[in-house]
């Protein structure tokens, strides 16, 4: 029989999923910029190669491990169901998967230089962006059998160890990159491409250790998944593509349209490509709070979605977009009182500091539209919908906010306020059709209990 818990109950519960994901969240971000960092002071040519090279990376990175998000819903529902031996068996298939993507992703980085000339890279930076974009590969399979198992350990409510090996890697990094930037021994002297060679061996590091770990830790026993060997299952094969595949793209559709806002830009100038970029920079880093909850809800949802509970799993979206609500609004706050101060971290040019203050309102705008979008996803993922979302993610940014942002900054008189626009009404719409689709289903499973 369906149990309806409190309120107190469940906000307890995404809070104590939430918090160690965000803090997870924030340690691999902090990894790039410890890259960012030590390429800039090692010299700007090695900085510049490193940003063309990850510009290339992020995209293809995002892309395969989005697909492995697909084993947190299914083993949250296989969790809420209570069938230990299905989800044993999720996650093994899981990893199947994500070892073969992983190569794929290995093998399409392998390639990704040759696209340098056509990009109009410029020669000096292709063989260093060449380099980094080869080492940082190997790690790509260790990238995406990481992302099953923090699904299958985050699904069944144990977030913490990926959180603690999250940020010891933070640690981790500074030394690699020191030995294969700067060399030592018989090790040459690689600069930016050294970076790459580090974090692959680091990827490889941070899987070993979590499968280490899930491997002993007794809180894992009921559901081991290194106990035997299981041959790859054409079903669950299926099954998890179908199901993280449109995940992916949906990823990759978003992340893109911020990407590429500053190649719309990039004509009119440096001042105000480099204030959107401080915008942006910082509106990135906000919004791994609401994508935290997403993740959150992702797992509660699914938990409930597997007992079939439906009364829980409408308690849990309301809960969950409340939540979303009331930390939109605080981070709107500290973005309007303390603009000046986020700033000055960035950038102590008047001219830019002036724009990027202007372009800050509009990331302002769509905070509360953008923390909606992304908890409507988590929740529409947890309900293992995904292709509705990626659809309507495309509609959204490729169809609708791309055409607004391109005709605003490049044809109208708005510069590049006209791109943040065109943010705003793609967030607007995809905030709006995520939402009518998780009423939409809401109401489709009630009909059919």
């Amino acid at each position: 029989m369906a149990t309806l818990v409190s309120t107190r109950f469940e906000l307890k519960q995404l809070f104590r999923l939430m918090i160690p994901i965000l803090v997870t969240q924030f340690a691999q971000a902090g990894l790039g910029l410890i890259d960012t960092i030590m390429a800039g002071q090692f010299s700007p040519t090695d900085l510049a190669a490193i940003a063309v090279g990850v510009g290339l990376w992020l995209p293809v990175m995002l892309l395969f491990s989005g697909i492995m998000i697909a084993t947190t819903p299914l083993v949250a529902e296989a969790n809420g169901a209570r069938t230990p031996v299905k989800i044993a068996t999720i996650a093994r298939q899981s990893l199947w998967v994500a070892f073969i993507l992983g190569w794929i992703a290995c093998l399409i980085l392998q390639l990704a230089p040759l696209l340098l000339p056509l990009l109009g890279v410029p020669e000096s930076l292709q063989p260093k962006a060449g380099l980094f974009l080869h080492a940082i590969g190997f790690g790509m399979p260790a990238v995406t059998m990481y992302a099953a198992l923090r699904g299958y350990s985050e699904a069944l409510g144990y977030p913490r160890p990926v959180t603690v090996i999250s940020l010891l890697a933070l640690v981790v990094l500074v030394p690699l990159n020191l030995i294969f930037m700067y060399g030592l021994g018989p090790l040459p002297e690689l600069g930016s491409a050294g970076c790459g060679f580090a974090t692959a061996i680091l990827q490889w590091l941070m899987f070993i250790t979590l499968a280490l770990y899930i491997s002993k830790s007794s809180a894992y026993q009921s559901t081991q998944i290194f106990t035997r060997w299981e041959p790859i299952d054409r079903y669950w094969m299926k099954r998890i593509l179908m199901l993280g595949l449109p995940i992916g793209l949906a990823i990759f559709f978003e992340v893109s349209i911020f990407s590429t806002a500053a190649i719309v830009i990039s004509p009119l100038g440096e001042t105000l490509v480099a204030a959107h970029q401080i915008a942006m920079s910082v509106t990135s880093q906000l919004f791994m709070i609401p994508m935290s909850l997403a993740i959150a809800l992702t797992i509660r949802i699914g938990t409930y979605y597997g007992e079939k509970n439906w009364a829980a799993m409408r308690r849990v979206q309301y809960l969950g977009l409340i939540t979303a609500t009331l930390l939109a609004f605080m981070t709107m706050s500290f973005m309007w009182l303390f603009r000046p101060e986020i700033i000055s971290i960035y950038t102590s040019d008047v001219d830019v500091a002036q724009v990027a203050m202007y372009l800050l309102l509009f990331a302002i705008a769509y905070q509360l539209m953008d923390a909606w979008q992304i908890s409507a996803a988590g929740c529409l993922r947890g309900m293992q919908d995904t292709k509705g979302p990626m659809w309507i993610t495309m509609l959204a940014y490729w169809v609708i906010a791309f055409p607004v942002g391109v005709y605003f900054s490049r044809f109208g008189s708005m510069g590049a306020a006209g791109v943040w626009v065109g943010l705003i009404v793609g967030l607007s719409v995809a905030c709006v059709l995520l939402l009518i689709r998780l009423y939409m289903n809401n109401q489709r499973l009630s009909q059919s209990s």
